[in-house]
């Protein structure tokens, strides 16, 4: 089974963090506080991420595994699509929203490999 000991210590469970906490400390500032729908979806879709990739590593197969990182694959699409909305409404900056934006396409990237090596069995880079 390709699962790890433990989920903390996974780069992506990391980076997934890493991120979470980014999303909250923009979402609490000027008025994206003040936009509740969007703060609060982009934060349970960050959320989304880190829980799913802990939860499927608990489960006792790849294809679970790999089925529940294909879920926090799609919550980090999410990010990524919720922070093009809070650029373009003027809640963050366009170096923010790089920032944001590298860390997510990072975390979809190491998610994909994942998902990859463990539904094909093929060892593939896990780090980006």
């Amino acid at each position: 089974m390709g699962s790890f000991e433990k989920f903390e210590d996974m780069q992506v469970w990391q980076k997934s963090r890493e991120l979470t906490k980014k999303i909250y400390i923009l979402s609490n500032q000027g008025l994206f506080r003040r936009d509740f729908s969007l703060r609060d979806q982009i934060r349970k879709a960050c959320i989304s991420i880190m829980s799913n990739i802990a939860e499927g590593n608990e489960r006792k197969t790849d294809k679970s595994f790999a089925n529940f990182l294909s879920i926090a694959k799609g919550s980090a699409s999410e990010v990524r699509s919720q922070l093009y909305i809070a650029l373009d409404q003027g809640y963050i900056n366009k170096t923010d929203f790089g920032d944001a934006l590298i860390l997510t396409n990072e975390i979809g990237k190491m998610l994909n490999s994942l998902i990859n090596y463990l539904q094909t069995g093929k060892k593939l880079s896990l780090r980006s």
